[in-house]
């Protein structure tokens, strides 16, 4: 596991880094995108099963931090874990109505689930209809740092990261993540040796949720904004171009996919409608050039794992 300590080592130091060049806000964006499709491939990627709701979780989660926080004067702690425990809530429901189905079945059973949250948010009194929850206070993590200091915001949004990171990384390399990979190979083997597949598929549904609520949490307080576009379809749309662009069923992928997209978003605003082709064009090239992803291909070019 030498190359993945390695690559583990460069992701951190780049993070720890590159703020000295580029705008602290612009890397706190692309980690908590990145734990987002993080969470997401452990879902599709190591399970085999295509979400094509993943927004509601991030949504709900930055609505349920956005408003403890402001409302109810939750320090940002409790604001994150109450979020992560909402989208965990949220995931062990729309599980259990999804989970028993398959292939494209499951991903329009997500995809209209998360319709019916969006809608129910857009009527919704709390949420602040199209307007959202605006100026989200950053609080004091734990009474004693202040957020409102960008350091200081942008260190916890770190150690969040790379503690969602080490944990999905322990459930692949665990027992239970083999299993799920022998469920996403060939489901009816996996049952025959004796493998209750569709509880281990509903555990990788409802933690997959759940590290989405963290990500999502997160990122409220950082934007100090909880709004209808996290929970929009295009952001569940956004998540899949990251994983499959950073490369399908890798640990490191999703972090250089959403660090691709979350990039050419920023830097491609200036073009104005122009953007979204752009996007599509670069898209195509990339899938046409890198078959397996980005991590993908590095990873058949040396022959190991990432």
């Amino acid at each position: 596991m030498k190359h993945e300590r390695i690559a583990f080592g460069l992701m951190v130091a780049f993070f720890v880094l590159a703020p000295l060049a580029l705008y602290p806000v612009f890397l706190m964006k692309v980690m908590c995108f990145a734990l987002f499709a993080c969470a997401f491939n452990l879902l599709i990627g190591f399970g085999g099963l295509l979400s094509f709701g993943h927004a509601m979780f991030l949504g709900t989660a930055g609505y349920a931090a956005a408003y403890s926080a402001k409302l109810w004067g939750f320090p940002p702690e409790l604001a994150i874990l109450l979020a992560t425990g909402a989208a965990a809530l949220l995931g062990v429901v729309t599980g259990l109505l999804a989970i028993r189905r398959q292939g494209i079945y499951f991903a329009m059973i997500t995809l209209a689930l998360a319709q019916m949250i969006y809608f129910f948010y857009v009527q919704a009194p709390f949420t602040g209809g199209e307007d959202g929850i605006q100026a989200v206070p950053r609080g004091k993590l734990f009474g004693l740092i202040d957020l409102s200091n960008i350091w200081a915001m942008y260190g916890t949004v770190l150690a969040v990261f790379v503690s969602g990171f080490l944990l999905i990384y322990r459930v692949v390399h665990s027992p239970f993540g083999q299993v799920l990979k022998a469920i996403r190979e060939n489901e009816p083997r996996a049952i025959s040796l004796g493998y209750d597949t569709v509880r281990y598929k509903f555990l990788a549904y409802v933690l997959s949720a759940t590290l989405a609520g963290l990500a999502g949490g997160t990122k409220a307080l950082v934007f100090q904004l909880a709004s209808l576009t996290d929970v929009h379809w295009t952001m569940s749309g956004e998540v899949v171009l990251m994983t499959l662009l950073g490369g399908l069923g890798t640990v490191f992928g999703p972090v250089v996919g959403a660090l691709a997209v979350v990039t050419m978003e920023n830097y491609l605003a200036q073009l104005g409608a122009w953007v979204t082709v752009t996007q599509g064009a670069i898209f195509v090239l990339c899938v046409l050039s890198f078959r397996r992803g980005v991590i993908g291909e590095i990873a058949r070019l040396i022959r190991r794992p990432l």
